[in-house]
């Protein structure tokens, strides 16, 4: 395209100015409503991620299971095969695991931990709890139990525990008192509540019990090995990788947030076909409100196309004029879109700074230059029509006219 084709685009352009400002306009708004739902169905998302798989572990390694082979019967045979309950499950050599963990590409943070089943006494009230034991500097490695601590504090000495603000709740329970607690393994010792916390997850603040990794050793009678292993990677959403690739590397049975979670999975992946379909038909909106207006104007400037023709100007620098123009519109009206819609989105906080009731919008995640790039291809492509029906007109006619 010649600097003559972008010359006559830019004075056809300025001739009508407010036509072209209307037009420019239109691309703008329909560029913002691109840039606004990506940044919304972004946050949407980050925020669900933060608020539900934020506080689980991303990746479980457990003792694989070790049924026994079934052999093949007659075809009149029928097989019942009994679960072994009579061994605990645990992984006996842990500690080699750790480092091959941890040089694993997505890792963010690992916590080896000893669960177990218990009953938490105080007086004549009873409540079935899980306990967690956690390593010394582990204990907000997965949930962030520090900042989720509403009473007390998050240090966990040997005669130390740590409850949810619901179960202190049902069993009328301080900071400072004591309780009883009662393992699967019938060991029973007394503990002093250290702190409560409040992680928002009802199972959790129901029923969870947080202490020392070696106390819960002796609880559970557990003398060498640990339950399991839980892993935090990042992002999140590449768990299933990370899984597969430690399934391979130690031999331990991985599970991904993602198969426990399917629904909420599922979920967001939808929301983000939502969001790819509304930005589809934003541009089908910019591309058609383009074509319209290209072609009212050649109507308009069948006369000046005629005389140009007819001084020589060729079909191809016809062609271009107007595939510029629709062009020009497009990346002009995109860049004043994608700057409004920065200048709107700056002052709204972070996601994680998002107060119940609002908007999560995510600005990182606006796709400002993928909007400004498929906005001015779509305006590019909406001209080539116009332009062609312009370079058909016969000058004989069109001077006529």
């Amino acid at each position: 395209m010649s600097p003559y084709a972008l010359k006559l685009a830019i004075r056809h352009l300025l001739s009508h100015p407010g036509q072209t400002a209307l037009l420019m306009a239109g691309v703008a708004l329909g560029v913002s409503v691109f840039i606004f739902m990506s940044a919304l169905i972004g946050g949407l998302a980050t925020l669900l991620t933060l608020r539900t798989v934020g506080s689980i572990p991303h990746v479980v390694l457990e003792r694989p299971d070790r049924d026994p082979a079934i052999l093949s019967p007659g075809a009149s045979a029928r097989v019942v095969l009994q679960k072994d309950l009579s061994r605990r499950d645990q992984i006996a050599i842990w500690q080699p695991v750790l480092p091959i963990i941890e040089g694993t590409p997505g890792v963010t943070a690992i916590s080896p931990q000893i669960r177990g089943s218990a009953f938490v006494e105080r007086g004549q009230a009873v409540a079935p709890v899980g306990v967690i034991g956690v390593m010394p500097g582990k204990l907000s490695a997965i949930a962030d139990i520090d900042a989720a601590i509403v009473d007390g504090s998050g240090s966990l000495p040997a005669d130390g525990i740590l409850i949810g603000s619901v179960l202190a709740r049902d069993l009328g329970l301080r900071v400072g008192q004591v309780v009883r607690l009662s393992s699967d393994r019938a060991r029973a010792r007394s503990f002093r509540i250290g702190g409560i916390f409040t992680l928002g997850i009802a199972s959790a603040d129901r029923q969870a019990i947080y202490m020392n990794f070696t106390t819960a050793r002796a609880l559970f009678d557990l003398s060498t090995g640990i339950s399991r292993i839980e892993i935090k990677v990042e992002p999140a959403i590449g768990a299933p990788g990370v899984a597969e690739r430690l399934r391979r590397s130690t031999g331990l049975k991985a599970t991904a947030w993602t198969e426990d979670n399917k629904q909420l999975f599922e979920g967001l992946d939808a929301q983000a076909r939502t969001g790819t379909i509304i930005k589809v038909f934003s541009l089908v909106t910019i591309i058609v409100g383009i074509a319209s207006a290209m072609l009212l104007s050649i109507v308009r400037r069948q006369s000046e196309i005629g005389i140009m023709r007819a001084m020589g100007a060729s079909k191809g620098l016809v062609i271009s004029i107007y595939v510029l123009e629709g062009s020009l519109i497009g990346l002009i009206g995109a860049i004043v879109g994608a700057a409004a819609a920065w200048l709107v989105l700056l002052p709204l906080p972070p996601v994680s700074q998002v107060s119940s009731g609002d908007l999560p919008i995510d600005r990182q995640q606006g796709d400002f230059l993928l909007a400004i790039t498929l906005t001015t291809i779509a305006a590019m492509l909406a001209s080539i029509l116009p332009a062609r029906r312009a370079a058909r007109i016969d000058p004989v006619e069109a001077i006529g006219a």
